[in-house]
C-alpha cells in the first residue's frame, strides 16, 4: 500500500466512523425529546423512572393482560422502557398489581396497593370530534371508565340547533388513573379520548393565587352585647322583611318545554 492509498483508506474510515457516531448521537436526542408514552402504574416520577428502570422486561412477563410492552428502537419514548398503548390493549387495573410485584428495582412504587391510587397519565377529550359534544348518543367512555362517576361524569349541554339535550363526557383529573380503557373503547376513528402525560395538558395556577370560595374563612369571634331590650348598646331587632306574592313567573324547564 503506498502513501497516496493509505491516506484515502483512513480518510474512509474517520469518515464513517464519524458518520456512525453522528447517527448514534442523533439518534439519543430523539429519544431524550420524544413523546412521553403511557407507563405501567406505580411507575416514579418520569426522570427517576427512566434511571431506575433496567429495561429487564418482568412486568412484561407479570401483565396477565399482556397490556405493557417495551419502547422499540425509532418509536416514540427511550427504547426498551416498559409502555401501554390503550388503542392496543388498555391498563385493565387489576387489583393484584401484578406489573408492580414484579419489578425487581422499585421503579414501579411497591407502595401503590390500590390501583385506583395509579396515576399513569390523564384522559383529554378532543370536544371537537367527540361524537357526544358533536351532538350524538354515544357516552361508550362512560360506560367502559371503571371508576364512572368519579373519573368520567356526564354533564347536560344544550344542541346548538335543538331544544333537546345532549350527555357530553367530562374527566375529573383528581380521579382519573389513566388506565386507557376509555381510548380503548372510543368508537370514532381515531380516538376522540386519550391518555397523555398530564405535565403536557395541565396547567399550574400559581400559590399566590387565592381561591376564596374553595376556602372556608374563619368566622370572627362574636361580641357579647348586652341582653334586653333597654341594655346599652344592644343590638336592634331585626327587621321583618315584608311578605310579598311571589308574581314572578316560575322558570320554565327548558329540556322539557314544548316548541314553538
Amino acid at each position: 500500500m503506498d502513501r497516496r492509498q493509505f491516506v484515502i483508506q483512513t480518510a474512509q474510515g474517520a469518515a464513517a466512523a464519524g458518520g456512525v457516531g453522528l447517527g448514534w448521537w442523533t439518534l439519543l436526542v430523539q429519544q431524550a425529546h420524544a413523546a412521553a408514552p403511557m407507563r405501567p402504574p406505580g411507575a416514579l416520577a418520569r426522570d427517576r423512572f427512566t434511571g431506575q428502570c433496567i429495561k429487564c422486561g418482568q412486568c412484561v412477563k407479570a401483565c396477565p393482560y399482556h397490556s405493557i410492552e417495551l419502547v422499540k428502537t425509532g418509536e416514540p419514548g427511550v427504547a426498551g422502557l416498559p409502555t401501554i398503548r390503550p388503542r392496543n390493549l388498555p391498563c385493565y387495573m387489576c387489583e393484584q398489581l401484578w406489573c408492580v410485584k414484579a419489578c425487581p428495582t422499585g421503579a414501579l412504587d411497591p407502595g401503590l396497593t390500590d390501583v385506583t391510587q395509579a396515576r399513569m397519565g390523564l384522559a383529554v377529550i378532543d370536544t371537537e370530534h367527540c361524537l357526544s359534544w358533536l351532538g350524538l348518543r354515544c357516552e361508550v367512555c362512560f360506560r367502559a371508565c371503571p371508576l364512572k362517576g368519579q373519573a368520567i361524569t356526564l354533564t347536560v349541554q344544550q344542541r346548538q340547533i335543538s331544544k333537546h339535550a345532549m350527555f357530553v363526557p367530562v374527566v375529573h383529573s383528581g380521579a382519573c388513573t389513566g388506565c386507557g380503557i376509555c381510548e380503548k373503547q372510543c368508537p370514532t376513528e381515531q380516538a376522540a379520548i386519550r391518555v397523555l402525560d398530564p405535565s403536557l395538558v395541565q396547567g399550574k395556577v400559581g400559590e399566590h393565587y387565592r381561591l376564596g370560595w374553595q376556602h372556608e374563612p374563619h368566622a370572627p369571634p362574636a361580641a357579647t352585647l348586652p341582653s334586653g331590650p333597654g341594655a346599652a348598646g344592644a343590638a336592634p331587632p331585626a327587621a321583618t322583611p315584608p311578605a310579598r306574592s311571589d308574581t314572578l313567573p316560575k322558570a320554565l324547564d327548558y329540556l322539557n318545554s314544548a316548541r314553538p
